[in-house]
């Protein structure tokens, strides 16, 4: 028996629950974006994340 490193090959669409899409946003919102990351110590994407998902959910259709 020979020993082996054995690499498996990296799965190249890592399967998270996330998906990677870009969006266009005004200026002042990136901004106000950023000094609420920098308050928060989070990170934009984290942020964004957390908005959306409260947005969505605090939202009603008429």
């Amino acid at each position: 028996m020979e020993d082996k490193l054995i690499i498996n090959r990296k799965n190249l669409k890592r399967e998270d629950g996330y998906k990677t899409f870009s969006v266009r946003i005004k200026e002042e919102t990136v901004a106000k974006l950023n000094k609420l990351a920098e308050e928060t110590n989070r990170s934009r994407n984290e942020l964004i994340n957390i908005l959306l998902d409260y947005a969505i959910e605090n939202s009603k259709v008429k």
